[in-house]
């Protein structure tokens, strides 16, 4: 019966991708092949809206790795559609609680005796329910408290048989993974069967409830000498693969505005402080807590006051089951995106680009630069509030001036940034709700400025790497010159205008499929009406038609000057 019911929620999954798949193969392909694309566009936010509410709905219902699937979709703004990422953003890991009964047999069957001799008292409602597992509040008997240096605890407990839902989820994603690589906006921008195989990586973590307990030890080393960042500590005796026992840090919720405020702490204070202690995980420490949602982030009071008499209090951390690791390269990429954004040097901030990996083959380096200096005059300064407050037409002059751009989207997104693009959105709306005027420029430029001058060593190689560069660039500059000149002497330099020869391959493409629509139709129609006199002869024009349409759809190509 168990076996059954696993089948049937494969095929459930894979019944809904591949719906959204014909769905996406109809209006994006056929449609637009028969020289329809205005009514495909017309239609696409409206569409693929509806994909992503039906996908929120069958997260939340079946549970499992599903919830974790649309957390990780809602990160994919290089290649999804802000529809979709934008209806998933708010998607919680929040689903109906196991039974106790189910959740105590798995725990008594990790720790082999009976709950009641394990803790002193164990609270059998759970304080949250996520689709891996349950958190329950417990106290440890006198011994393992005194041992401990604290008594309660919460205890995280997995959801019986999650292994093999995990692996009956995955293995429905893997085959939708398959898919995705015969589409191409999709396949050229980003590896999908790694894109999985990361994210599969990602949720066996997890469930490795010992991992998130050295995740939660490295994350308290590194905060360790910090008196406004707190973790729990793990009480490894009482720590299985799949139960975790930590001590009890819950306090204040970060989304509590109004106890926060009552609490006498200010807000703003509270998001300089979170933006600041994950600017030092990301760019300090290589390794950064990837799951900042309300329910893992809480402001704890403690006692006594600071120097202005203002209540002191701590920033707390809890569950480390999904955590990011920055790689030396990778590292040195952000850190010179941060570095090129709070200077405002749109030439660094693409130079960033390179060594992060996010550029696609052939991208307009120039005109990325460019529009990095226009975003840096127009928004650069601007606080949250005063962002939403741009006029829709001043976006929609800048899309025009850079449509070219827009229209070729030239990043992609390596698997290893994928979780670290996920936590900035999140921690962007966390700022923000927490201090309306929240400005990330001004928390940011302060950082900025300290990487930029913060590296003393090797400070006099990096120079001469610079004016070595200029120097490659200048002997450059004659050579290049005297082929240009050439060229032109010989009648051979062509000039490019990206955006006039894209509009020319779309107006060539749209009048080639209106003809040949035309013709099916024509061609059609008079089969059909000589089909009752001349038989053959109507059904010859009839299968001539059928040609004259596969030939519109499948062969037809405007001229591509690239």
């Amino acid at each position: 019966m168990y076996r059954l019911l696993l089948r049937a929620r494969y095929w459930r999954i894979v019944r809904f991708f591949a719906g959204v798949t014909l769905n996406v193969v109809f209006w994006e392909m056929l449609v637009r092949r028969i020289g329809l694309d205005f009514l495909a566009r017309r239609t696409r936010a409206a569409r693929l809206r509806k994909i992503a509410v039906r996908f929120r709905a069958l997260a939340i219902r079946m549970g499992g790795v599903m919830i974790k699937v649309g957390q990780f979709l809602s990160a994919r703004l290089d290649v999804l559609p802000p529809e979709i990422t934008e209806e998933l953003a708010g998607l919680q890991d929040e689903v109906p609680p196991e039974p106790f009964d189910s959740i105590r047999r798995l725990a008594e069957s990790e720790f082999s005796v009976p709950l009641d001799q394990v803790f002193e008292s164990f609270d059998p409602v759970p304080l949250a329910a996520a689709s891996l597992g349950q958190v329950h509040r417990a106290r440890l008997n006198p011994a393992e408290a005194a041992q401990a240096g604290f008594e309660k605890v919460v205890v995280k407990i997995q959801r019986p048989n999650i292994e093999t839902l995990v692996e009956v989820d995955l293995s429905a994603i893997r085959v939708v993974g398959n898919w995705l690589t015969y589409y191409r906006p999709v396949s050229d921008r980003a590896d999908v069967p790694a894109i999985i195989e990361e994210f599969a990586a990602t949720i066996h973590e997890e469930i490795d409830y010992l991992a998130e307990g050295r995740n939660a030890g490295t994350f308290h080393d590194h905060f360790r000498e910090d008196s406004f960042v707190h973790v729990p500590r793990v009480v490894w005796p009482r720590t299985t693969v799949r139960v975790l026992t930590l001590e009890d840090v819950y306090a204040i919720k970060i989304t509590d505005y109004d106890s926060i405020t009552a609490a006498g702490i200010d807000r703003a204070k509270v998001a300089e402080r979170l933006l600041g202690t994950y600017l030092r995980q990301i760019f300090e420490n290589g390794f950064f807590h990837a799951d900042p949602h309300p329910g893992n982030l809480f402001v704890t009071p403690v006692d006594g006051t600071n120097e202005d008499g203002s209540p002191r209090w701590k920033l707390t951390f809890v569950d480390f089951g999904m955590v990011g690791r920055l790689p030396n390269n990778l590292a040195e990429g952000l850190r010179e995106a941060v570095i090129s954004v709070g200077l405002r040097d749109s030439v660094r901030l693409v130079q960033a680009y390179r060594t992060l990996g996010v550029l696609v083959p052939g991208a307009n380096t120039k005109l990325l630069e460019e529009a990095g200096a226009q975003l840096f005059d127009r928004f650069w300064g601007m606080n949250m509030s005063e962002l939403r407050r741009i006029r829709h037409d001043d976006m929609v002059r800048f899309g025009m001036q850079f449509r070219e751009l827009m229209y070729s989207m030239p990043f992609q997104l390596p698997e290893n940034l994928l979780l670290l693009g996920r936590t900035i959105a999140i921690l962007s709306g966390m700022c923000t709700g927490l201090d309306p005027e929240f400005n990330l420029w001004t928390q940011l430029a302060p950082y900025a400025t300290r990487l930029a001058g913060g590296d003393e060593e090797g400070w006099f190689e990096k120079w001469l790497d610079e004016i070595g560069g200029w120097l490659r660039t200048l002997a450059a500059v004659p050579g290049r010159a005297e082929r240009v000149l050439g060229r032109m002497e010989r009648g051979e330099l062509n000039v490019q205008i990206p955006m006039v020869n894209l509009q020319i391959s779309h107006l060539e493409r749209s009048v080639n499929r209106l003809t040949g629509t035309i013709l099916f139709m024509a061609l059609l129609i008079a089969g059909a009406m000589l089909h009752s006199s001349d038989e053959v002869l109507g059904m010859v024009l009839m299968g001539v038609s059928a040609l004259v349409l596969f030939f519109t759809m499948f062969l037809v190509r405007g001229h591509r000057p690239w």
